[in-house]
């Protein structure tokens, strides 16, 4: 069932590696955060204004990964995979210090923060979590990309790929984020077309990329040494960064998300779009709605809106 209370983490714990745009170094400690604190970045290589919020509203590029800047132009980049991370093992609030500018890529998943996160002792705090019910559909189009999301239960996303590249093709997957196991979604790494990888590195990213942090597709095979590590391994790398850039709501979502075609700008579009929308949704604490449901007596039960 969907939890109540608010969780954190009861210990640091560190990671080190290479930033998959700036080609840097990094590391990143993690530490227990407060209660209502939500998730925020430290700048530990700055002095001042090295505060930022893991916030929608301080996204300031989505451009083949999510950065995000406080108001003094102090910035996080490559943000969407810790996220991730630490909604799957169910953190709401940490302090991450970081000693420059990207977090680590690591092996392009979340896997290797998960490895980790999965064995520190996770700690329950006195608030309530945080919720946002949707009520009806929204829908936000861009073009031939499309977003929408619908009420339910718990968080699902259904994401559609349809490239030109006979290796990704058309790829399809849907993911409960209550229910399913995830080891597919978290493991799952990024990729590009090896085509595409001149053009990315001409605009200055991809100086950390390479076979160890990224899968590259050629126009009929998988350069990487075995292969793929499941067989919808780039639907489910989109999943996993669209649960990474939904953490930026600062709630845990009830509504399932149907995405074809998308990435990390327009998630961000529709979260813009989405949390003004208040017709559409409900802010809550999970025990704050109960739902009359009559059995065949006739006779209304109540049950709690995470049942």
């Amino acid at each position: 069932m969907n939890e109540i209370y608010q969780k954190t983490l009861s210990s640091p714990i560190c990671f080190e590696g290479i930033g998959l745009h700036s080609g840097k170094i990094s590391k990143v400690k993690i530490l227990p955060g407060k209660e209502n604190q939500g998730i925020v970045f430290r700048r530990i290589d700055l002095k001042d204004n090295n505060l930022v919020l893991a916030n929608y509203k301080n996204v300031s590029s989505a451009k083949l990964c999510t950065t995000l800047q406080n108001k003094h132009g102090v910035k996080v980049t490559t943000v969407e995979h810790l996220l991730a991370a630490l909604y799957i093992i169910g953190i709401d609030n940490a302090l991450i210090d970081i000693d420059c500018e990207e977090i680590p890529i690591m092996d392009g998943s979340a896997k290797d923060f998960l490895n980790k996160l999965n064995k520190t002792i996770i700690k329950t705090l006195n608030k309530k979590r945080k919720y946002i019910k949707i009520l009806e559909k929204f829908d936000f189009l861009e073009g031939e990309k499309k977003i929408s999301i619908e009420p339910n239960s718990s968080f699902e996303v259904d994401f559609q790929l349809d490239y030109k590249n006979k290796i990704i093709g058309k790829q399809k997957n849907i993911v409960n984020f209550l229910h399913d196991d995830l080891e597919n979604v978290s493991n799952s790494r990024t990729f590009c077309l090896y085509e595409d990888i001149e053009k990315i590195k001409k605009i200055g990213l991809a100086k950390g990329g390479s076979l160890d942090n990224a899968i590259v597709v050629a126009s009929d095979k998988v350069m990487n040494d075995g292969g793929l590590r499941n067989e919808k391994e780039f639907v489910n790398h989109k999943i996993l960064d669209l649960v990474g850039d939904f953490v930026l709501s600062g709630y845990r979502v009830l509504g399932k998300v149907n995405c074809y075609q998308g990435g990390h700008e327009l998630t961000n579009k529709f979260l813009r779009k989405l949390l003004v929308s208040n017709n559409k949704l409900k802010f809550l604490e999970i025990d704050d709605i109960l739902i009359s449901k009559k059995i065949s007596s006739n006779q209304p039960i109540k049950i709690a809106a995470s049942a």
